[in-house]
């Protein structure tokens, strides 16, 4: 797989990991790592264990394969879209998201915004950079109907994928409403599921007080 900016790096196809167990606890937690909380998230808030979690891990971290995840953009040109990029570089790992291929003029609306956002540098940590999305921007990606073609195609996994991404602000009832049902969808135990939306979403709060000079590609707000 040739991801643009990444050369001849170890790059390969990794949807197929979303629907393991622990998925979720590993791609999730790295956004509840970012500052200080009260209370330290759990790999089983999002389903399966930490010995899941563990497992996933070694694969998803493997710096001699680089898991790509594509969410595909209705109208984007062949393989256009979002790719989540696990950039397993010994010493300066990161989560990068990236912008792919190119956008024609069949992108309407809120889902032309998100895909052709300024792309900077590489993502680090639970995913702050490339691509970036306002809350409606997020939504309408997420419940498009994709390229149809490879990629993620689950409006909750997609939605999942890219919540580190969010940025700006939203309605906090409709947020949690959405995160809770996204999370139940893909395996999150339903005694635990609020706990984990509301540390997602303060995690995110918190990301959001730190860069105050973010613009919506759309609104600019």
């Amino acid at each position: 797989m040739v991801i643009t900016g990444y050369g001849d790096g170890p790059t390969v196809v990794g949807e197929a990991l979303v629907g393991r167990v622990g998925f979720w606890g590993c791609h999730l937690l790295g956004l509840c790592e970012e500052g200080a909380c009260d209370e330290r998230a759990e790999p089983a808030w999002f389903g399966g264990d930490g010995a899941d979690a563990d497992a996933l891990a070694e694969v998803l971290f493997d710096p001699e394969r680089w898991p790509v995840f594509r969410v595909p953009v209705e109208g984007a040109a062949p393989a256009g879209g979002v790719a989540v990029v696990y950039r397993n570089l010994d010493g300066d790992g990161g989560v990068e998201y990236r912008r792919t291929g190119g956008v024609t003029g069949a992108v309407t609306g809120a889902v032309t915004g998100a895909v052709t956002g300024a792309v900077t540098g590489g993502a680090t940590g639970g995913g702050t950079g490339d691509v970036r999305l306002s809350w409606g921007e997020l939504a309408a990606v997420a419940d498009g109907p994709g390229g149809g073609g490879d990629g993620v195609s689950d409006r909750d996994e997609r939605f999942l994928l890219l919540l580190p991404c969010l940025r700006g602000t939203w309605e906090e009832a409709v947020a949690r409403e959405r995160v809770v049902a996204a999370l139940v969808a893909v395996g999150a135990p339903e005694d635990t599921v609020e706990r984990a939306a509301g540390h997602l979403l303060g995690h995110l709060e918190r990301r959001a007080v730190h860069e105050p000079g973010w613009k919506s590609p759309l609104s600019g707000r």
